[in-house]
């Protein structure tokens, strides 16, 4: 190709942002005014409801004011309602700006380049062209040192490539033709050698695009348990609404005059606004904390159904093995020297590119054997024709293939091979390896051990998923002997062998049929039916678009055993939820017997029994409860975006914590909130 020189613009890679900072807290304090908007506060009927009672205190205390009253009371509830408010919308918008600033880090990855537009194949003419504007199909050249400036293919030759920019991991990935890993993202580097890509998306709904779409949120949406949550939420507030507006026929039966203030008050503190406060900033921190494992979520949704997850189906090729056939073992005939097996192997793989010679290669040099080519050397690359590579040097020709056509190099028939290298060639087959033969010159020297090596730590990963009462399948295109000798080294419950994408598809359709949540787990363009299909689908970075784009999440690393992480966090979110519910519903239950004698003991003494907390005045404790109510939402902020911590229990004693921490707590915490706020009113004479 002919060389051209490129001035390139690329911005520092850096790792997904998701912490505090100064910024985005004041980010998320302007956004808390600008949510004041009624239409935004539409789908929150607690926080409307909140408002709507603050705007009447707002009106009511001008109104005092301008007719020559006192309208501190009003006033002072006024304030504290619109903080209430404020202080829900902060706590959304702080979840929010935790993955705008995530938004804003992938932003920066970026870049100004122009791409090497490939123009003429033959006569190697390449044209620099801005990025934005390549179109589908068109051949770039990416060289060690390039940024890869959009989404594509890898349609010839193979590259170190530095993903940092997406996945935040500093270690390069190495990128080639064929299978699946050859995607590229655009944004990543290419740090040695150089590969051809073909253009598969346009500039502006690159990968990187859609991750910025998905870090932002642009299409969440409420997850059916948000729903029937905020469906509660709407009923209890109707009812305690009734409860107030009833309270007007009691106490003009008993003479007293209640102020529509105190009555809006009143309303406000008995309706569950912690949790209607908290709700939203739940969900959208359920995604946040996916992200900080590298996990994408196209919606809370997605995150939801993650924690009630039973079944999870996972591809075998490229996500539960690495994809490629590596060397393992030289198994020597009898006879050969291990070491002499060993070099011959390396010498007959120094001209195989593909990813089996590679790694024979890598496994000699991992044992001390050299790996340069000898001098004046004759390198025969691997030909699918006659499924041998080879190297000829020094009067010598060493030779690695598949037994068969060793043998047909060696000019011996099976019969003529020694009874232990027929039965290391039987062992490999029967463990699902596939076996090659080397051969120096006429004769047989051994046998080398390839095989679809498991990721490591994976059958420990599988085990701690059993125990929080997942199923793990495995689902590969193997013949069933392979399959399942992957399967036991994996620790997988159950597998699918010689699977097409139908038989998959039908599998999760079977398993929903039972009532079951599916997730799966996959990479390559024949998952992609079956990742649209499932309840969560977990897409590989590394794997095919198609794939990306069927799933509803998307995993930077491209560990399958990521899905712990993922269950984790959707059964976090789904007790975070429960959790503050409970604390909401029984914190609003103490704040009612807390209020109600102190509001009524003035035409009723015998109400006096009830008022434990000796409160001051029914203005006080109006007060006193109002600015509890606020404040307690800004104090489990943190908890609502760190999430009650998981821990592999049953329902019925998770039931149980929840309401001896969250609905006891829920109880006591009004009590002492209320009557601590009570003497500081008093005290300052405000009560």
């Amino acid at each position: 190709m002919t060389s051209v020189d490129f001035n390139t613009e690329a911005s520092t890679p850096r790792r997904l942002a998701s912490s505090f900072s100064p910024a985005m807290l004041g980010r998320a304090v302007g956004e808390s005014f600008s949510k004041l908007d009624p239409r935004k506060l539409f789908g929150n009927p607690v926080i409307l409801a909140t408002e709507l009672v603050a705007v009447l205190a707002s009106i009511s205390a001008v109104v005092a004011f301008t007719s020559g009253g006192n309208g501190g009371f009003a006033t002072a509830i006024a304030l504290w309602l619109w903080a209430t408010v404020l202080f829900a919308n902060f706590a959304e918008s702080v979840a929010e700006g935790r993955g705008k600033a995530a938004a804003d880090s992938l932003r920066a990855t970026r870049t100004t380049t122009k791409a090497k537009l490939i123009v003429d194949e033959k006569q190697g003419l390449i044209v620099p062209t801005p990025a934005h504007e390549l179109g589908l199909g068109q051949i770039i050249l990416v060289e060690a040192g390039d940024v890869i400036p959009v989404d594509g293919e890898i349609i010839e030759g193979i590259a170190s490539v530095n993903e940092a920019a997406i996945t935040g991991e500093s270690a390069p990935v190495i990128r080639e033709s064929g299978g699946d890993r050859s995607a590229v993202t655009g944004g990543t580097t290419v740090v040695s050698d150089w590969i051809k890509v073909r253009v598969t998306a346009q500039p502006g709904s690159t990968f990187l695009d859609r991750m910025i779409a998905m870090v932002e949120g642009a299409d969440r949406r409420k997850t059916p348990n948000e729903i029937a949550l905020a469906v509660l939420l709407a009923g209890l507030t109707l009812i305690f609404l009734i409860a107030v507006v009833t309270l007007l026929g009691f106490a003009a039966y008993s003479g007293l005059a209640l102020d529509p203030v105190v009555l809006g008050a009143l309303f406000v503190c008995l309706i569950p606004t912690t949790i209607g406060g908290l709700l939203s900033a739940v969900g959208i921190a359920g995604m946040d904390r996916l992200l900080k494992v590298n996990v994408l979520a196209t919606s809370g949704r997605a995150v939801e159904a993650a924690g009630d997850v039973d079944t999870l189906l996972l591809d075998k090729t490229g996500t539960i093995t690495f994809g490629n056939r590596m060397a393992t073992e030289v198994i020597a005939s009898p006879g050969i020297r291990d070491d002499l097996a060993f070099q011959a192997a390396v010498m007959a793989s120094l001209g195989d590119e593909t990813p089996e010679g590679r790694s024979i290669v890598e496994l000699g040099r991992n044992k001390g054997v050299v790996t340069d080519v000898p001098a004046g050397a004759n390198v025969i690359p691997f030909s699918a024709t006659t499924r041998l590579s080879g190297l000829d040097a020094g009067g010598k020709s060493w030779r690695k293939g598949s037994v068969d056509a060793i043998l047909r190099f060696t000019g011996k028939s099976a019969a003529d091979t020694p009874a232990a290298f027929r039965q290391a060639v039987e062992r490999i087959a029967r463990s699902g390896g596939t076996p090659l033969g080397v051969a120096e010159g006429s004769n047989l020297l051994g046998v080398i051990h390839l095989k679809d090596v498991v990721k490591p730590g994976v059958a420990a990963r599988f085990a701690d998923l059993r125990k929080m009462g997942l199923r793990t399948v495995m689902i590969t295109g193997d013949n069933p002997v392979t399959a399942a000798a992957i399967a036991a080294e994996a620790g997988v419950d159950d597998f699918l062998a010689e699977a097409t994408p139908e038989d998959k598809l039908r599998l999760i359709r079977e398993e929903q049929g039972k009532g079951r949540l599916v997730a799966m787990c996959g990479d390559g363009a024949n998952d992609a039916p079956a990742l649209a299909q499932a309840d969560v689908g977990v897409a590989m970075q590394t794997g095919a678009q198609a794939a990306r784009e069927a799933g509803n999440m998307v995993d930077l690393d491209s560990d399958p055993t990521k899905v712990i992480e993922i269950v984790e966090v959707g059964k976090q979110m789904l007790i975070t939820r429960g959790a503050l519910t409970t604390f909401s519903i029984a914190n609003d239950v103490a704040k009612y017997f807390a209020i109600i004698p102190a509001l009524f003991v003035g035409v009723l003494p015998q109400l006096q029994a009830l008022n434990v907390m000796a409160l001051q005045s029914p203005e006080s404790a109006i007060l006193s409860a109002v600015i509890f109510n606020a404040l307690v939402i800004v104090a489990l902020i943190p908890l609502a975006l760190r999430g009650v911590k998981y821990r592999a229990v049953g329902a019925g004693a998770l039931l149980s914590r929840n309401l001896l921490i969250y609905g006891l707590g829920g109880l006591v915490a009004p009590f002492i909130g209320i009557k601590l706020i009570d003497l500081v009113l008093t005290a300052v004479g405000l009560a």
